[in-house]
């Protein structure tokens, strides 16, 4: 989705968050349970932009009817290189209501998921000030 992908690149995160269904649904690599609404997806993406280094899309991929999309990805976290995708569905009304992400290889995931970790309780406070 060539609007996501323009706003990440920009660092333009409330540009992200507009285009976020209130019924977004995020799903993680590295937690089971998928996180529903737009206030934790768009506290989740502020914190993923704060550990994310070197983040750039690669590559980008549409469906034939032009409501999924999957966006290849390589970043850094600390000393760890990994590529991933976003795989992104859109509504009927052009709003992302699906962010799946897949991130490779495990060392990648699991220095995301520390990096994140350490973000929760930022996560947390700010999908309640959203939210509110």
């Amino acid at each position: 989705m060539r609007a996501f992908r323009e706003a990440v690149e920009a660092g333009d995160l409330d540009a992200v968050e507009a285009l976020l269904a209130e019924d977004v649904v995020f799903t993680s690599p590295a937690v089971f349970k998928p996180y529903p609404g737009k206030a934790i997806t768009a506290a989740i993406l502020r914190a993923v932009s704060r550990v994310f280094e070197d983040f750039r899309y690669e590559n980008e991929l549409a469906g034939a009817d032009g409501r999924d999309h999957a966006l290849v990805f390589a970043a850094r976290v600390g000393d760890r290189e990994l590529t991933g995708c976003d795989f992104i569905h859109v509504d009927e009304n052009g709003l992302i209501d699906e962010l799946t992400v897949m991130v490779r290889p495990l060392s990648g995931v699991q220095a995301l998921a520390a990096a994140m970790g350490a973000q929760f309780e930022q996560i947390a406070k700010e999908a309640e000030a959203r939210s509110v």
